[in-house]
């Protein structure tokens, strides 16, 4: 629970979350704050573990500067484990899936929320994750393509011919409403809601196309429909007492012009991020059109994407005229408003632009509501990165005991100092299981002794039959050791490739430092 000067509360056990809410003053502990939000920005999922790992590495770093190591020689051994592990990664642990199916991706959206407010409910929330990353699928341009090979994405050479597929998480949008269980939280495939409602109760409830095949028009304007007036520093002088009659008239005139252009472009559903008074409301609903306004400027930009339409800031064209362009209309199969918990949302249905989706959170209060939004989150993140890179890797410390034994021996090859730095990185890959059983309540060291010793087995063993002990994990309900492919605790590979490389590049960071210095400024006073 993190509570602020004004005395708002944030209850969350998202590691970036906490970070980022830190007033963190020490410059090293600022470098971990960044590698957090970064590993967010990145993977989406994996933050609190990237800072452990970076944690971990840093304190075994300090130890052994303090034994006479010198900072060069570790640094270098770090980058010599960091390669050697990710060379192993990619070669022994990762596994391929040419054709993706649900149960692959839901068992990484419920492995993802498992530590999360929202894990007794894994099942439920899975599924909707799948759904709503599918529901934006998107034809990859070359440039992203590019990208994902660079990433090292790219999966088996069979794949490379087939087409790829980019799932634009920016495209689906979360709405929280206070009410109900989070179990009557719903995805409106292929639609958008955007929290707004009716300008006034003589306005329709209900907009669909009237005939066939004809979509229900759009219009999203980011200016205000008021009543026009005068500039700030426009003087009138008026000698006739009458052509003031007429100026107020020419006022109403022009706000009418206005509102007649946007209807006469085929607009039935009007929606502003600013005002509209009640002479404007009149004319829409003398025509039956759904008007709402004060509408957020972010949500307008998606719903224009997802309906194919352009947000309208000015009606101004080259020639000083005004006039409304019926092309940044969006169209849609219907428009409804729907009551969700003590307000009205408007459901726009049939979206026929990019690829959109919606997905309703119910909930008992706002903390819930925002945790469990920050939790479905790293769940479409992670989701998103499967489909993206057709790569898995067994997750509960499976991969990071793997790589502990793997390089333990590989730095027994190691003929310099740095021996003594990679066995080191080995043992610090260790803290994540560590981290897990000690989380479950069970005996960390008796667990990650047994995960080891299952893990050398499986690599010094040629028995074709020990190959598969490289995916056992930690099972942390019963307290023992399984394989975790089989039970379905999987995660991205990139996941754990890039938590790997920023923790060791932020220890590194760290390492390279030797002195710090405070600068005064110009009066003299520390900064």
């Amino acid at each position: 629970m993190l509570v602020d000067d004004i005395g708002d509360v944030l209850i969350t056990n998202d590691g970036a979350t906490i970070l980022k809410s830190l007033e963190v003053e020490h410059p090293a502990a600022r470098v971990l704050v960044d590698l957090a939000n970064l590993q967010d920005q990145e993977v989406g999922d994996g933050t609190t573990s990237v800072v452990i790992i970076a944690s971990e590495l840093l304190r075994r770093g300090n130890d052994l500067v303090k034994n006479g190591i010198h900072p060069t020689t570790i640094i270098s051994g770090y980058r010599s484990a960091l390669k050697a592990a990710v060379s192993y990664i990619k070669k022994e642990m990762v596994v391929n899936v040419s054709e993706l199916n649900d149960e692959h991706l839901i068992n990484a959206a419920k492995t993802s929320m498992s530590s999360k407010i929202i894990g007794k409910e894994s099942d439920f929330f899975s599924k909707l994750a799948v759904d709503a990353v599918k529901s934006v699928k998107m034809n990859a341009t070359a440039a992203d393509v590019a990208g994902y090979e660079a990433m090292g994405q790219s999966s088996s050479g069979s794949n490379e011919s087939k087409a790829r597929y980019k799932y634009p998480l920016s495209a689906i949008h979360i709405l929280k409403a206070h009410g109900k269980s989070s179990l009557e939280s719903h995805l409106i495939d292929g639609g958008f809601a955007i929290n707004a409602m009716r300008a006034a109760q003589g306005m329709p409830t209900f907009v669909e196309s009237s005939s066939p095949g004809e979509p229900v028009k759009i219009a999203m304007l980011d200016m205000n429909l008021q009543r026009h007036r005068m500039g700030m520093g426009v003087q009138v002088i008026v000698k006739d007492p009458a052509e003031i009659e007429n100026i107020k008239k020419r006022e109403m005139d022009i706000t009418k012009e206005r509102i007649r252009k946007i209807i006469d472009a085929g607009a039935r559903v009007v929606l502003t991020t600013k005002g509209v008074d009640d002479l404007c409301m009149k004319y829409f609903v003398e025509a039956g059109i759904i008007c709402a306004r004060r509408c957020n400027r972010e949500d307008l930009k998606r719903l224009a994407k997802a309906t194919g339409g352009r947000v309208v800031t000015t009606m101004a064209d080259m020639e000083g005229n005004e006039t409304f362009d019926a092309e940044c209309l969006g169209g849609c199969d219907s428009v409804r408003e729907v009551r969700i918990g003590d307000g009205e949302m408007l459901y726009v249905y049939g979206c026929k632009g990019h690829g959109a989706s919606t997905i309703v959170l119910r909930g008992a209060n706002e903390y819930m509501l925002d945790e469990m939004d920050r939790a479905l989150h790293d769940s479409l993140c992670v989701v998103k990165r499967m489909l993206e890179s057709n790569t898995l890797v067994p997750g509960g410390g499976a991969a990071e005991a793997a790589l502990s034994v793997y390089l333990d021996d590989y730095a027994h090859t190691i003929e310099s100092r740095e021996q003594l730095v990679i066995q080191e990185y080995a043992d610090a890959l260790l803290v994540i299981p560590k981290t897990l059983a000690v989380n479950a309540a069970k005996d960390a060291s008796e667990l990650v002794a047994k995960l080891r010793s299952v893990h050398a087995k499986g690599q010094h063993s040629s028995d074709e039959a020990d190959a598969e002990l490289k995916f056992m994990g930690l099972d942390l309900i019963e307290g023992t050791i399984r394989n975790n492919l089989d039970a379905g605790v999987v995660e991205p590979a990139i996941s754990k490739i890039k938590s790997l490389r920023f923790a060791t590049e932020a220890a590194i960071t760290i390492l390279r430092i030797d002195d710090r210095i405070t600068l005064n400024d110009s009066k003299g006073l520390a900064r």
